[in-house]
């Protein structure tokens, strides 16, 4: 057995393989190495026998394939281990702890994915008539029930697709709002340096102007800075709360109250609400619109192979404007408003985000969560999820720059910098070798406030044994870092593929396979 030292670290021997004789397959045992689909089979044999079509009339006019597709043929059993291999190659949230910050990669219970598979909810179909889909509707009008009242606002758009495209959803109702006032003339949004990079890039592509508003030494918004720039040009803020530093917006009410009496909106991204679902409610603190990832939250595979959901809340303020279509219960039948007249509450409505109602999967997946753990159980979801943040906090602050650990407790995640490594060494080979410890690496220099960051966010769904367990790994590897141990240069040693160069792999990317030969052919 392989001596454990004092920081966990377990030392390379060739009983793991460090110094082994290398194998005749390229095998590690069940670690097995995969070339390319193309390196299997020939592009000039076929694993499946087609009879030779009855006619050659071609149909296609000028779009007939004037050469060889080029695709290797394979037998069944070549395709589906080609396939099984590398899927054991790729790392899961059932693998282990995905610890990407400002992410929350959280266990999806198996009771939502069986809900969401169910006969009605599946097979539904966009064109269907509606009292065809009663069930489908109402489950989308009770899920915009619990949203209204998880977040004390007014309304909510459930058609947005992802965080992003709701972000594009509020701004484009606060856009709307504006030119209703004849205050067209508002063309900046203030973005703190705390928000999430999509925030700034969503205000641009809507037609406004940015203009940053700086941290203050704890992390947080400079409130005296951002009321400084108030004005009649500032159609509003879009504010990360609990920000990008892990750190909640205390001051957010008095910035609320400072942007309104300006004239502007409050846009609140609520990427994080995972972090106070059920212990805050955005509307008390004054925010008019807040998209809620429910692939976050509300735990949908994300990140998992399912497309997102970004459902938008909004005040009453904004109501009017918000898009549609939207669900409504008129006596014991549930309809789908797609067309308002000007006597109608949404009047004002910037109109369509999508061609249709929104992702019914995502949905079904988030009322079953929600359902299934209650109010007391979404509030332990936060509690947990901060919780576990200052667990890992604590617990590495010694080891790990903390830049921002004086200002108190954080909330969904812990944040640490590159400062006190050895020269030459980053953030970068720390990450590099928590894969060798068999952990997806933290998300790395982001935010930009902090230098070389490592951003770690647990979630509520890990275990106090697997926070050890990755504690350990990643103070064993800042010891590493700190010491200038030079492996580190190198790592990963043991995963299918060792470091690469990808200042080369970015500027010269292989694209296109090219056969050997044809390869060489060209070169010369």
């Amino acid at each position: 057995m392989t001596a454990i030292n004092q920081s966990g670290w377990r030392p390379t021997t060739p009983a793991q393989g460090g110094n082994a004789a290398p194998t005749f397959t390229g095998n590690k045992a069940l670690m097995l190495e995969e070339p390319l689909i193309f390196e299997i089979g020939g592009s000039e044999t076929s694993g499946v026998e087609i009879a030779p079509p009855a006619t050659n009339v071609n149909r296609l006019g000028g779009l007939a394939r004037s050469a060889p597709i080029g695709l290797p043929g394979l037998s069944e059993p070549e395709t589906v281990r080609h396939y099984t291999r590398l899927s054991r190659q790729n790392y899961a949230i059932d693998l282990g702890l995905f610890p990407l910050g400002s992410c929350t990669m959280k266990h999806n219970p198996r009771l939502n994915e069986k809900m969401a598979r169910l006969p009605g909810f599946a097979d539904v179909h966009p064109l269907q008539p509606i009292d065809t889909v009663q069930g489908a509707l109402e489950v989308i009008q009770q899920l915009a029930h619990w949203l209204v009242t998880l977040t004390g606002m007014h309304s909510v758009a459930m058609s947005p697709k992802a965080g992003a495209h709701g972000e594009l959803c509020g701004i484009l109702a606060i856009k709307a709002a504006l030119e209703k006032r004849g205050e067209g003339h508002r063309k900046v949004i203030l973005v703190p340096e705390s928000a999430h990079g999509t925030n700034p890039a969503t205000a641009a592509f809507a037609g406004f102007s940015v203009e940053d508003i700086p941290a203050d030494a704890d992390g947080r918004v400079d409130t005296a800075a951002l009321k400084a720039r108030l004005g009649p040009d500032v159609a509003g803020v879009m504010i990360t709360n609990p920000n990008t530093c892990g750190l909640f917006e205390r001051d957010l009410k008095t910035i609320s109250e400072a942007v309104h009496a300006a004239g502007g909106y409050v846009y609140c991204d609520g990427a994080n609400f995972n972090a106070i679902v059920g212990r805050v409610r955005p509307g008390d603190l004054g925010v008019d619109a807040m998209h809620i990832n429910l692939h976050k939250t509300f735990s949908t595979p994300h990140g998992g192979g399912g497309p997102g959901s970004g459902p938008v809340v909004f005040s009453e303020r904004l109501t009017p404007f918000a898009p549609l279509p939207f669900v409504e219960k008129q006596g014991d039948h549930f309809v789908l408003v797609e067309e308002e007249t000007a006597q109608d509450h949404h009047a004002d409505s910037f109109g369509r985000m999508t061609a249709f109602h929104g992702q019914m999967g995502m949905f079904t997946r988030a009322l079953t969560y929600i359902l299934s753990h209650g109010a007391d159980g979404l509030r332990q979801v936060a509690e947990d999820a901060v919780l576990n943040a200052n667990y890992v906090l604590r617990s590495l602050d010694d080891v790990l720059d903390a830049p921002f650990a004086a200002s108190g407790p954080c909330m969904h995640e812990a944040i640490f910098s590159d400062r006190g490594f050895a020269e030459g060494f980053s953030t970068i080979d720390v990450a590099k070798a928590l894969i060798d410890e068999g952990f997806h690496p933290m998300t790395m220099y982001f935010p930009l406030v902090v230098h070389g960051a490592m951003l770690v966010e647990p979630t509520e769904t890990e275990s106090k044994a697997t926070l050890d367990q990755f504690i350990g790994a990643l103070r064993s590897v800042a010891e590493r870092a700190r010491a200038g141990d030079e492996t580190l240069r190198t790592a990963p040693h043991f995963a299918p593929r060792s470091r690469l160069d990808e200042t080369l792999a970015a500027r010269k990317p292989k694209l296109v396979w090219q056969e050997p030969e044809t390869a060489a052919v060209a070169a010369e």
